[in-house]
Parts: structure tokens; sequence; C-alpha cells
């Protein structure tokens, strides 16, 4: 249940946060938050899971450490920007991994 009330406060904050525009102080709104699930496929599971990088479903790794890793990168794993998956999505992700079961259709490291 807390998992649920923390993607639910993520998604809250995604949605309704906006940023300021460089070009004359014009405000624009963020995209909707993506679900955990989507900002994977889309994002980690172009490496993870595909024998490229290492498997991180079902390895209860912690989400402060995902966090982290997204943001500073590690070896041959690129840092992601806030511009890329935001704070929210991240926050998300970050718990969605950590509770993750593993999947049997990945092939990774």
């Amino acid at each position: 249940m807390r998992i649920k009330a923390t993607i639910l406060l993520a998604w809250c904050l995604a949605a309704t946060s906006g940023a300021a525009h460089a070009d004359g102080g014009r405000v624009a709104s963020v995209a909707k938050g993506r679900a955990p699930e989507k900002v994977y496929k889309v994002t980690c599971g172009y490496c993870h899971g595909h024998n490229v990088g290492p498997i991180i479903l079902g390895r209860k790794i912690p989400a402060a450490t995902v966090q982290a890793m997204v943001r500073s990168g590690r070896g041959a794993m690129p840092a992601f920007r806030p511009t890329e998956i935001t704070a929210a999505e991240l926050a998300a992700l970050g718990v969605w991994i950590e509770k993750s079961r593993a999947n049997p259709k990945e092939h990774g490291q």
C-alpha cells in the first residue's frame, strides 16, 4: 500500500509542477509524469535486460541508490538529466525498481 501512495504522490507532483522557459519568462508545463514501468521500458530497458547492462529488476536495489546512479551515471551508464527523467518520475522509478520482481524474459549481465 505504501508503494501505491508514493507513486500517486510522485504522479501528482509531476502533473502539477511547472517550469520557467528561458525565452521571455513564459511558463511551460512539464510533461505529465510517466508511470515508472513506462520510464523503465523506454529509458532503462534499452540496456538493462537486453544483454547490455546488468539486470536490475528483482535485485532489491535501494531507491536512493537507483536515483543516485540515474543522475550521476556509472561506468558505461550515462547520467540522465531532469529534462530526460523528472524528479518525480525518478522517485517513483526508484521505488518501483526496489520493489520489483525479476522478469524471466530479461537477459543481461
